[in-house]
């Protein structure tokens, strides 16, 4: 063969001799961050494609680099998908650090390590006011947000993401490789701050197992339901799809209410509730929204609010189990949109005042934060909104909230599509919390 044809034969076989080389299996990828509720501690998760060690190395910043090692485990996680890919989830606990305390890290074994990434250890003095992003329904496709959300991250301006379901678009699709990009995808944020997760319906192929295997929440519970505590705060996660996922048991449903009344009557001991006085809930589909799209929310039998009539047991919804323990704020997502509700209980207002509804208001107050970017795009709203609605955006965006101290809660949304632009903001103000706080 001559010289120039064989070059061009080459040239020809040069896509399929690029796919012929295999990833290095060993080499740690999708690293992630999570708050294991235990103060002084990280758990740091990754993914490596055959079985190594789990080994995070870590320093004070500024300090001898990694001069301190911890050491994990990994678990073999087998896709459901045709290909039935095996991927191994590595997880290190890291124990006794200096809360407020900044340390650099990498993981891996002697067969790979990450990049350097650096945290700081959350400060565990409940006169702490923690900083957070919180956002639903960010995909691999179209995820306006996170290009801001990833700035904002290396600014250091927050110390905490809550991510309220809804992931990648969807995980488990082309033998969960989605599930793979959108965790690289994300590294950028949650490799740097504690990424806490509550699942959603896009999480429901294959009884939740990508969510269930990816995450690393605080708790027994494969990160379905848990809570943890940061500065005055109390935080409880929690899935709404117990409610529509009956196939994977119903008992699930009444676990997990019976966890959550459990998780509240602590919560709300005195001795607890004096030094965490808010108790703020993430869950999924909200029990109120405006859109215009038949979900669950726009129903006034909303299963999640008032539960279902249908199974037997009935099955109890969660409205009054909140009101009765005095949340406080109840974050979701589910619709592509971002909504702000006046405090609303049994869909009628209770405002703390007519001038200043969120100051020591009479119910719970919702906010609505499913419009961070993924391929549905944003939803529309319906254009006769019940009183309960406050403030409607369909813009792109993402939800800033902080917990200042024991009294006041501070949050506004950011549009993307107006290049960061705040377009609404709150003080949900209360000089007394609990039950007795509604009269």
């Amino acid at each position: 063969m001559e010289p120039a044809h064989a070059a061009c034969a080459l040239l020809s076989l040069a896509p399929l001799l690029v796919l012929g080389v295999p990833p290095i299996w060993t080499q740690p990828e999708q690293v992630h961050l999570s708050y294991p509720g235990v103060p002084g501690s990280m758990v740091v998760t990754w993914t490596t494609f055959n079985k190594t060690e789990s080994k995070v190395e870590y320093s004070l910043l500024g300090g001898r680099l990694f001069d301190m090692t911890a050491k994990g485990d990994a678990t073999l996680f087998v896709d459901s998908g045709e290909e039935k890919r095996k991927m191994y989830i590595h997880r290190v606990k890291l124990t006794g650090l200096k809360p407020a305390t900044a340390y650099v890290y990498h993981c891996g074994s002697d067969e790979g390590w990450s990049d350097v990434f650096f945290f700081t250890a959350l400060n565990d003095s409940t006169s702490f006011s923690p900083r957070f992003a919180l956002y639903g329904d960010l995909g691999n496709e179209n995820p306006q947000s996170l290009a801001r959300l990833q700035k904002e991250t290396q600014l250091g301006m927050y110390d905490v993401v809550l991510h309220i379901g809804d992931f990648a678009y969807d995980m488990h699709e082309d033998n969960a490789r989605i599930g793979d990009e959108f965790m690289r995808q994300i590294q950028s944020i949650a490799a740097y701050l504690p990424y806490m997760t509550c699942p959603g319906n896009h999480e429901a192929t294959y009884n939740f197992s990508n969510y269930r295997n990816r995450f690393s929440m605080p708790g027994q519970t494969e990160s379905l339901w848990y809570s943890w505590n940061l500065g005055s705060a109390h935080i409880i996660s929690f899935s709404t799809e117990v409610y529509f996922y009956l196939e994977y048991g119903l008992e699930l449903l009444f676990k997990q209410y019976e966890w959550l009344k459990k998780d509240l009557e602590e919560a709300n001991k005195p001795e607890n509730r004096a030094v965490r006085p808010w108790i703020i809930t993430m869950g999924h589909r909200p029990m109120y929204c405006s859109d215009d799209d038949q979900d669950d929310c726009t129903k006034f039998d909303s299963y999640v609010r008032l539960g279902r009539k249908d199974t037997k047991p009935l099955a109890p919804g969660l409205e009054d189990l909140f009101y009765r323990y005095g949340v406080d704020l109840e974050l979701w997502a589910h619709e592509h949109t971002y909504e702000r509700l006046w405090p609303v209980y049994g869909d009628k207002v209770y405002n703390g005042s007519k001038e200043q509804p969120y100051v020591n208001p009479k119910a719970p107050v919702h906010i609505v934060t499913g419009s961070a970017g993924c391929r549905e795009k944003t939803d529309r709203f319906n254009p006769n909104p019940k009183e309960w609605s406050a403030f409607r955006s369909t813009d792109y965006g993402y939800t800033r909230m902080q917990v200042v101290n024991t009294t006041h809660v501070y949050l506004e949304q950011v549009s993307d599509d107006q290049y960061g632009k705040v377009i609404d903001s709150i003080w949900v103000v209360k000089e007394k919390h609990g039950f007795s706080a509604w009269f």
